[in-house]
């Protein structure tokens, strides 16, 4: 049922009943307020509403349940396949709940459900905290977290996930719980990974870890040089301190701030973080610096500025195009696919990451949390990227080509996060083992599937 066709008196009557503003399709900002992360993703709700608070969240929940509306949840906006839109229906959007609180007698941290980690870096760097949270500063907590959570942090003090102790949560038929170890401690499994679909996250409770400064950056090879930088990489990470991170990339460096002699050229790269003593940094990298990268920018720098140091080079309003898989070995087939694609990159800004899940990450039982790959050793995605839509067919082939190339070498399962629409196959193999779990869990707290704009968990029959 699309909103445009519910009585004008009931959308009056949410009127009185949210303190958020309510935007329809003939508001005049209605077109930039249905804006998301990815520019590829143009869809028309009927209502967006602009939650300040709980009590928002709950009167939206009912009113969509009520009039059997289709329901998405936006926390940042920046998730690749767009589930936080959808057409016709209702969007309930997080970004007015938004707070940091930073308890220093126990470095925990409470934050809203529409914050950005941007905000939340920025908060808790003040104390020299952080908490393990992606790569991109923009990125919304919620989505970021729902689905695991790798970042630079990950070797050391695990996912995202591995540091929430609590989640307050609005429920299918509109109540409000609280979820940590010791209550509903089915649904506190499976938020930790298994994404929005189980109930609307209003706040998150986070464990800390002290961190100040970094020391990091990237470091550069010719394309020609993939196959002896990752066999190189994967022998070195993997027997690296926790203290360090780098996640390996196929790139095309599009412009400043790289020298010029860079730009427009393919390179295989790897993005370090290593957040240990600082004065046994020079020595930790040698190794690295032994490869002879053809460009490095390494150095200390606080924990806020490697989260933001793409931040400039991926604004939101480009076109985005997603594939993933999780990976075991970098073996010498996989390794020439990198090569051969990385070296035909259809646009400056398109690439491939691989991010390690050694470490702490790894430390983690395969049934403690929904997040089944605890024993892959890679994260990978591929990604098309252009600002001008004309190129969206050209981004799209190369990342679909791409992962086709490797998806026979790979787990068989992706990261949620970096999914698009893939149907639910591809939803099942990604929590393997503990999907039968979560759509019990599912049945028992959405029956309907309520909330089914997501990597969607069906209830169980």
């Amino acid at each position: 049922m699309s909103t445009q066709k519910i009585n004008a008196t009931l959308i009056e009557n949410l009127t009185k009943q949210v303190r958020g503003t309510i935007t329809l399709p003939e508001d005049p900002d209605y077109n930039e307020e249905r804006k998301v992360y990815n520019a590829m993703i143009d869809k028309r709700p009927g209502m967006l509403v602009k939650c300040v608070d709980v009590a928002d969240v709950i009167a939206c929940v009912n009113f969509g349940r009520e009039n059997n509306l289709l329901i998405a949840i936006r926390g940042g906006g920046h998730n690749g396949g767009g589930l936080g839109i959808c057409d016709g229906g209702m969007v309930i959007d997080l970004s007015g709940i938004k707070f940091v609180h930073v308890n220093t007698s126990n470095n925990t941290v409470r934050v809203g459900g529409g914050n950005l980690w941007g905000e939340v870096d920025h908060a808790t760097h003040a104390f020299g905290l952080a908490i393990p949270a992606g790569i991109i500063s923009t990125t919304g907590v919620g989505g970021l977290t729902l689905g695991g959570g790798i970042g630079y942090l990950a070797r050391k003090y695990g996912l995202t996930i591995d540091n929430l102790l609590e989640a307050d949560m609005v429920l299918a038929d509109g109540s409000f719980v609280t979820v940590n170890a010791k209550q509903h401690t089915d649904l506190f499994w499976a938020i930790r990974g298994g994404g929005g679909n189980f109930g609307i996250i209003t706040s998150f409770k986070f464990q800390a870890h002290k961190v100040k400064t970094v020391f990091g950056g990237p470091t550069l090879w010719p394309i020609e040089k993939t196959d002896e930088i990752m066999k190189w990489y994967q022998d070195f990470i993997n027997k690296a301190p926790d203290e360090l991170n780098g996640f390996i990339a196929t790139l095309e460096i599009p412009g400043p701030p790289f020298p010029e002699a860079l730009h427009h050229k393919q390179f295989c790269g790897i993005v370090w973080c290593y957040i240990g003593d600082m004065d046994k940094a020079k020595e930790i990298f040698k190794p690295i610096l032994a490869q002879n990268p053809i460009f490095e920018h390494l150095g200390e720098m606080p924990y806020p500025s490697i989260q933001t140091l793409f931040d400039g080079l991926f604004p939101p309003g480009l076109q985005w195009y997603w594939r993933a898989d999780f990976f075991n070995e970098l073996g010498p087939e996989v390794r020439k696919q990198h090569f051969k694609f990385g070296s035909t990159i259809p646009t400056p800004l398109s690439q491939m990451h691989l991010y390690p899940l050694s470490g702490a990450a790894s430390r983690v039982g395969a049934e403690d949390t929904p997040w089944a790959y605890r024993d892959a050793k890679y994260a990978g995605v591929i990604v098309g990227v252009d600002p001008d839509p004309a190129n969206s067919n050209k981004i799209t082939k190369w990342c679909k080509d791409y992962w086709e190339a490797l998806h026979s070498y790979s787990s068989g399962g992706a990261y949620s996060n970096f999914m698009m629409d893939e149907g639910q196959e591809r939803v099942q193999a990604s929590y393997k083992h503990n999907y039968s779990r979560l759509a019990q869990i599912k049945k028992q707290y959405d029956p309907e599937n309520l909330f089914s704009v997501n990597q969607n968990i069906k209830p169980a029959i």
